[in-house]
């Protein structure tokens, strides 16, 4: 072989493994965008609400809206950052337990971030908003929810809000009994669901779908509504043990259920909070865009765990809340 064949054989392989990495990197670049764009086509909600926090934070901070209320500690980046992980934590535990998070979030705020009783209520049932809403369309996706029943939930426990938030002005001022209040809640669901959960013989609901006694379901909505406007929680915290105990409600069903019943819930009574002056803007926010990544890891994940389990969950927090609730009070 001479040397002019010898150059081109080289150069034949030079551009060979060129055209090769250039293939890699173009097959690279692709899967990526394409899974992106899978992504974003398949998760448009949380991708959106994602956005909007982007853009609301910085014209929150730069316009000072809602952010010097009375009762909330001082922002700056070590609560920032506080703010998010709690957000992240309460909207995958949220998810789990099929709550919007509040449950969690009210004695993070109240007992280790320094807010008070009030603005603690309203800025996690505004937070709720975000993570019902994520949430709830996350567990749509993987068919854990019941359509027909949130229809006839949703507008009684709208109702109930709005009363719940009328007598909530009334019992602002009042911090240890509102405190009292949220102690006793908590206790409600505590020592049935611990029990199913260390239970080996614990009773499960095989059906699919929820019984059909509708309207006793709206009734039970009402009064969730009630407190719900009453001490700023979500709703989710009785929701879950009542449908799974009274409505015979499988758990899986009643985690996406519960969520989309809870965001109306949320949105008249966040709403409601905001315009009182109950809201850390600021931070609700920041805790929301946590709650929603939370969120969507928990509807991805639900069926990982066992239903038992999810129950201890539930009702080893709410005795803990309780406990510090009512010691607050006493």
């Amino acid at each position: 072989m001479n040397d002019n064949e010898q150059n081109d054989l080289v150069k034949m392989k030079s551009e060979t493994g060129e055209r090769k990495v250039a293939g890699l990197e173009t097959t690279w670049y692709s899967k990526l965008f394409a899974r992106g764009r899978e992504y974003i086509k398949n998760n448009w909600l949380v991708t959106l609400l994602l956005l909007v926090i982007v853009v609301a934070l910085p014209i929150v901070k730069t316009s000072g809206i809602y952010i010097s209320v009375e009762g909330a500690p001082e922002a700056n980046l070590i609560l920032g950052i506080l703010l998010l992980l709690a957000g992240l934590l309460a909207g995958w535990l949220g998810g789990l337990i099929g709550t919007g998070g509040c449950a969690i979030l009210l004695p993070v705020f109240t007992f280790w971030l320094g807010y008070s009783a009030p603005v603690a209520i309203g800025t996690t049932l505004f937070v709720v908003i975000f993570t019902a809403l994520s949430g709830g369309y996350g567990h749509y996706r993987q068919g854990n929810m019941d359509i027909g029943a949130v229809a006839w939930m949703a507008p009684a426990g709208v109702a109930g809000v709005l009363i719940g938030s009328w007598l909530f002005t009334l019992l602002a001022d009042r911090t240890d009994l509102i405190c009292f209040i949220l102690g006793i809640i908590f206790l409600i669901p505590t020592v049935r669901m611990i029990w199913e959960g260390v239970s080996p013989e614990s009773r499960e609901f095989s059906h699919l779908k929820i019984g059909r006694n509708l309207k006793g379901m709206s009734v039970f909505s009402m009064l969730v509504g009630l407190l719900s406007g009453l001490v700023g929680l979500g709703g989710g915290y009785l929701l879950v043990p009542g449908l799974i105990y009274i409505f015979a409600v499988p758990v899986y069903v009643t985690m996406g259920t519960s969520l989309a019943t809870v965001f109306p819930l949320a949105l008249v009574g966040g709403g409601i909070k905001l315009v009182q002056g109950y809201v850390a803007l600021d931070a609700a926010l920041l805790v929301a865009a946590g709650t929603i990544i939370g969120a969507q890891i928990s509807a991805a994940t639900i069926k990982k765990y066992k239903p038992a389990t999810l129950k201890l969950i539930f009702g080893l927090y709410f005795l803990y809340a309780a406990c510090k609730f009512i010691m607050a009070y006493i």
